[in-house]
C-alpha cells in the first residue's frame, strides 16, 4: 500500500468508476453470449435424445437448460444494472462539472466584488453627480455675470462713439453719407448714388496714398 500517493480527484475517480463499469458490461456481455451458445447447442442434445427415445437423458438436460436460462435471465438484469449505474455516474460527473462551474464564477465574481467596490463605486458616482452640478450652477453664473458687464448701461452708445471718432479721424462722415443713401421709407428707391459713390472712392484713394 502506497501512503505517499495523491488521492485522486472526484473527477479522477468518476472516470476511473466509468471505465470499471464499462469493463464489467464488456465481461458480462461475452459471457451471456457464451451462454447462448451453450443453450443452442443443449437444445440440439435435447432434440437428438428425443429423437432416440431418452426420455430420462432429455429430462436432464432439460434441467440443465432450465438453470441456463435462468442464469442468462440475471446477466441480463446484471447489465441491466450496469447501465443503470453507467448513467448515473455520468451525471455524477456533469454535476461535478456543472459544480466545478459554479465555483469558479463564484470566486471570479467575489474577486470582481472586492476590485469594484460596489459601495466606493456608488460613493464615487454621487460625489461626481454633486461636482457636476456645482460646475453647471458655476458655469450658469459666470455666464451671466459676463452677460451683464456686457451689457451694462450706455456701454452701446459709448461704443458707438468711439467707432463714430475713428471714422471721422480717419474722414469718413458716415452719418453723412447715410443720410443721402437711397431708402425706401423716404421714396429715394432709384434715385442716381453715382456723386455718392465718387465721394467715397475719392476719400478712399485719399486713406491708400
Amino acid at each position: 500500500m502506497n501512503f505517499f500517493k495523491k488521492a485522486p480527484t472526484v473527477k479522477e475517480q468518476q472516470r476511473e468508476n466509468d471505465r470499471e463499469l464499462r469493463k464489467a458490461g464488456r465481461d458480462l456481455e461475452r459471457d451471456k453470449n457464451a451462454l447462448e451458445r451453450e443453450e443452442k447447442k443443449l437444445e440440439l442434445e435435447i432434440k437428438k435424445m428425443a429423437k432416440e427415445g431418452n426420455n430420462e437423458g432429455c429430462k436432464i438436460l432439460a434441467k440443465q437448460l432450465v438453470q441456463m436460462r435462468k442464469q442468462k435471465t440475471r446477466m441480463y438484469a446484471a447489465n441491466s444494472k450496469i447501465s443503470s449505474v453507467q448513467i448515473h455516474n455520468k451525471a455524477m460527473g456533469a454535476n461535478i462539472a456543472i459544480a466545478g462551474a459554479m465555483g469558479t464564477t463564484a470566486k471570479t465574481m467575489g474577486n470582481i466584488n472586492k476590485i469594484l467596490n460596489p459601495a466606493q463605486i456608488s460613493k464615487d458616482m454621487e460625489a461626481f453627480k454633486v461636482a457636476s452640478a456645482k460646475m453647471d450652477m458655476t458655469d450658469e453664473m459666470i455666464s451671466e455675470t459676463l452677460d451683464d458687464i456686457m451689457t451694462e448701461s450706455g456701454d452701446e452708445e459709448e461704443t458707438e462713439g468711439v467707432v463714430n471718432q475713428v471714422l471721422d479721424e480717419i474722414g469718413i462722415e458716415i452719418s453723412g453719407k447715410m443720410a443721402n443713401a437711397p431708402s425706401v421709407s423716404r421714396n429715394r428707391v432709384g434715385e442716381s448714388t453715382s456723386d455718392i459713390d465718387k465721394e467715397l472712392m475719392a476719400q478712399l484713394t485719399k486713406l491708400k496714398s
